[in-house]
């Protein structure tokens, strides 16, 4: 815990998962060689100061480089947050997390979290051992959009935007505004500790996906991705599909990585027919960085709309679970 706890102070839980945010080099000057997940989160928030009247509660749930990430560290983190935004004094909760995968944590969370209060993923493209580490100010930024009156639902802050959990993407390999929100643009800045609005704050998940919150083993569906492109063939689809027959992890879900408005090549269509044809469930994504796929009438293959072909894959996965 970090300040004196007050019982009249309203509460921000921050939640560390590791990543560059709490990364460590061996020099001050290298950006790029470091080690992620080495610093506690209760360390990352030694000198940032809260907001008036607002206590920091600091809890580690993981310690990983978010390439790393995995389903169990997503469903610890759901209940993690579950239990907090359950407690009537704790006005939101904030996540450290790495820059790779934290449109997917931010899309998990958003899909399976009935966010009335806020949840605010933040991070850094500089390890906490740089010169000029950029990571306090993001938790600041965290900080107070997870203290804003009204704030609701999953977002996430970085260099002073405010992205919603759904459309936020990583669109850029070492800049210090690594994300944007593609059409839709951001919900906010924040502005010397002020959170001020563009447009209005995410909506909570229409649904909980049941086991994510129930105690015992979960069993996740196992979905992959692949990519359309000039000259693809359906070797990979059909690999996939051989490599789950009889064994104890079947493939349950494909989802393409589409050219266009959903377009996929003539050889990797056809497998994928095929597939879905034999059980599995494909749904088509959109590589491209922008837009929606419009469907079409006659399509034989579903659509992700304007989901990313990775967060299609969360999408396909909560559903096939939930069944």
């Amino acid at each position: 815990m970090v300040n004196s706890f007050s019982p009249n102070a309203r509460r921000v839980v921050v939640l560390g998962t590791g990543g560059t945010i709490a990364g460590r080099a061996a020099s001050s000057a290298d950006n790029i060689g470091y080690k992620a997940g080495e610093v506690d989160v209760a360390d990352l928030l030694g000198g940032i100061d809260a907001p008036p009247g607002v206590t920091l509660v600091a809890e580690q749930v993981a310690q990983v480089d978010s390439k790393d990430m995995d389903f169990d560290i997503w469903r610890t983190l759901a209940q993690r947050c579950a239990h907090w935004l359950g407690q009537p004094d704790v006005a939101g909760v904030v996540i450290t997390h790495g820059t790779d995968t934290l449109e997917e944590t931010a899309f998990f969370l958003h899909s399976v979290l009935d966010a009335m209060k806020p949840v605010v993923l933040t991070c850094a493209m500089r390890p906490a051992t740089a010169l000029a580490p950029d990571g306090p100010q993001n938790v600041r930024d965290a900080i107070s959009v997870a203290a804003t009156e009204g704030a609701r639902g999953v977002t996430a802050v970085c260099a002073g935007t405010v992205h919603s959990g759904v459309d936020v993407q990583k669109v850029h390999t070492y800049r210090l505004d690594a994300f944007a929100s593609g059409d839709a643009g951001p919900i906010g800045y924040v502005e010397e500790g002020e959170v001020r609005l563009v447009r209005a704050w995410p909506s909570a998940a229409t649904r909980r996906v049941a086991p994510v919150f129930e105690p015992g083993d979960v069993q996740w569906p196992r979905v992959e991705i692949v990519m359309s492109h000039a000259g693809a063939s359906g070797a990979v689809v059909d690999a996939l599909v051989q490599s789950g027959t009889g064994g104890s992890d079947p493939l349950r879900g494909l989802v393409l990585a589409t050219t266009g408005n959903g377009t996929v090549h003539y050889l990797l269509e056809a497998a994928a027919l095929k597939a879905q044809d034999g059980g599995i469930a494909v749904r088509r994504a959109t590589r491209c960085a922008n837009g929606r796929i419009l469907p079409k009438e006659g399509d034989a293959l579903r659509d992700a709309g304007a989901l990313t072909p990775v967060k299609a894959r969360i999408a396909l996965m909560l559903e096939l679970l939930g069944k």
